[in-house]
């Protein structure tokens, strides 16, 4: 069990090592400052500006910001749907795959424009080479650089400077930050064992029977994977995604893939703390999260390493490691170390099956999809950490006594309103109406594997993830339309996965951009706040104390609206297993 320590600690280790080194990059490259890569990207975005017909220095406002997003993203998703729906005639599909039924196209296309990359189909059945690469490639990019650029405006906004360039901010977004290191981390994962290629699937006799051939599927899967992570999209290539030898083939591709899923969350923090000239600050905000991190992945590693005591009685041993649903190339501790990072992070890829995990695993998975905050989503994860700041500002103001400020600007009835707003009314809308209406309903619409309070689990974790724009599942669910080519060999589309199809596109939705318009519009009201002097009444917010009250407010308003539910679910299942 040390080893496992041991490894865990040195992966976070290394996250924390970089943080600060990409953190002021993400600065010079979002305030315009000079580059190493200035001599090739230049000419090329002054190129897009031009095309695109953007005024580089015209700043934009809170609703003119959130409406270049909400524009640029229903033309984007709508070209989505048409090369998957179209994927059977247009080349790059050697496998001759038909498009998708139209409920799963839909759910497709919604789910990779939010950065959720919930997938209701197994990518190397269901989709194309072009799909694939033209679609969701595409959008694991813009997607993700549309995170970033929210992330960048609210910071701005928060620190009393204009909320920029949405077009601006998407470009060098891509073109800066996730283009490089995709090309790069593209490399290193084909040099690691991950394959890149546009060949046929590989047909192949099987050892046991000669006359029985297997065709094994393949692609361009390198390039897709690190944007996977990168971008914190968490689709696969493959359907069991990166537990797939052909994603993830070894313990040095896990690496790579679990610092990319970090590298950008943990870095906006600390860019943060660059614009506000308080980098005590951002690291006081960062051990937030960090500290949330690290004591889910302890209740999970524990859990999986003693195993289930069910199980453990019947083979007559003390403890037994739960290997259940795992690779053994990565064992219990990279599997716990995934699976809490890629719940925390919002990214959503998986190296094993969540659903086999103790209920101290759903426990960790379900708490970070109901927070948000523990690194988040991509951008918006450290704007909803800093809405958690403000509220922290506000209550602790109220209790001292003391006019509420951040940053040299007052908390007033706006701030707080969006704020309460955005983490108190959203997420658990989004979450708990569709999830009630669907154990409601367990026979017609539910199509649950697994009765009880596992169950439960499951049907909240399908919204949960889609509404945290996390993608991850649980799986046991009947959430998968047969392919077209089993609906011409006889096979009928269901009502059960029609109406996870269109619920969870409900929860992703409005899971993705409710949240960033008021993240947008309280950013614009905090940066149109005339700074005060600092005065002996002013509460200071970089303190080890402030940063223990923020953690009170993020666990008293995160984390207990959702605690029945987490009482009815894995906490329940905990103490079933316990009595045997």
């Amino acid at each position: 069990m040390l080893q496992g320590w041991i490894q865990i600690a040195l992966t976070l280790l290394i996250v924390v090592v970089i943080t600060p080194f990409f953190g002021r990059y993400i600065v010079r490259v979002f305030q315009e400052q000079r580059t190493i890569l200035d001599p090739i990207l230049n000419p090329v975005e002054r190129l897009l500006y031009s095309l695109v017909g953007v005024r580089t220095k015209e700043n934009m406002t809170g609703w003119q910001y959130a409406r270049a997003i909400l524009y640029s993203n229903i033309v984007m998703g709508l070209l989505i749907v048409f090369i998957i729906a179209s994927q059977g005639w247009l080349p790059l599909n050697p496998a001759g795959v038909p498009a998708p039924t139209w409920d799963t196209t839909l759910h497709t296309a919604i789910s990779f424009i939010t950065n959720t990359n919930q997938q209701h189909y197994s990518g190397e059945t269901y989709l194309s080479y072009a799909s694939q690469m033209w679609g969701l490639g595409y959008l694991m990019f813009t997607s993700a650089a549309t995170g970033i650029a929210v992330g960048i405006a609210f910071i701005r906004g928060l620190t009393g400077r204009p909320l920029g360039n949405f077009y601006v901010d998407l470009i060098r977004a891509i073109t800066r930050v996730l283009l490089p290191i995709s090309v790069v981390g593209a490399i290193a994962l084909m040099a690691a064992g991950i394959p890149e290629t546009l060949a046929d699937p590989l047909v192949v006799r099987t050892l046991e029977d000669p006359g029985i051939s297997q065709a094994i599927a393949r692609g361009p899967v390198a390039h897709f994977e690190i944007i996977k992570e990168l971008g914190e999209n968490g689709g696969g290539f493959f359907a069991i995604n990166s537990a797939h030898p052909f994603e993830n083939p070894n313990g040095l591709t896990n690496l790579i893939q679990l610092v990319a899923i970090l590298s950008i969350p943990t870095s906006l923090i600390y860019a943060y703390g660059i614009y506000t000239n308080n980098i005590k600050q951002a690291w006081l905000v960062y051990s937030i999260p960090f500290a949330i991190l690290v004591a889910l992945i302890i209740v999970t590693a524990i859990a999986e390493y003693n195993g289930n005591p069910a199980v453990n009685a019947l083979l007559g041993v003390d403890r037994a490691t739960n290997l259940e649903g795992k690779e053994v190339r990565f064992g219990w501790v990279q599997s716990v170390l995934y699976a809490v990072i890629t719940t925390a992070t919002m990214c959503g890829a998986v190296n094993s099956l969540h659903d086999s995990f103790m209920p101290n695993g759903g426990f960790s998975t379900l708490s970070n999809l109901f927070l948000q905050i523990v690194f988040g989503g991509q951008g918006t994860g450290t704007a909803y950490l800093f809405a958690y700041l403000l509220l922290a500002v506000f209550v602790t103001g109220l209790m001292v006594g003391r006019t509420p400020e951040f940053l040299g600007r007052k908390i007033e009835k706006r701030e707080v309103v969006l704020a309460s707003f955005l983490i108190l009314l959203v997420h658990p809308i989004a979450i708990l109406i569709p999830g009630a209406i669907a154990l409601a309903f367990p026979d017609q619409l539910a199509g649950i594997s697994n009765p009880g309070f596992h169950g439960l689990s499951q049907v909240i974790y399908e919204y949960a993830s889609a509404a945290a724009n996390n993608g991850s599942g649980f799986e046991g669910l009947g959430d998968s339309q047969p392919s077209q080519i089993a609906i011409a060999s006889g096979a009928t589309p269901t009502a059960t996965a029609l109406w996870w199809n269109l619920s969870t596109c409900f929860s992703m939705l409005a899971g993705r951009y409710v949240p960033i318009v008021s993240l947008l519009l309280l950013a614009d009201s905090m940066s149109r706040k005339q700074p005060v002097p600092k005065t002996t009444g002013t509460l200071r917010t970089d303190t080890g104390l402030f940063t223990g009250v923020t953690i009170g407010v993020i666990l008293i308003l995160g984390a207990l609206e959702f605690f029945p539910v987490l009482a009815l679910g894995p906490i329940a299942e905990a103490f079933q297993i316990a009595k045997g």
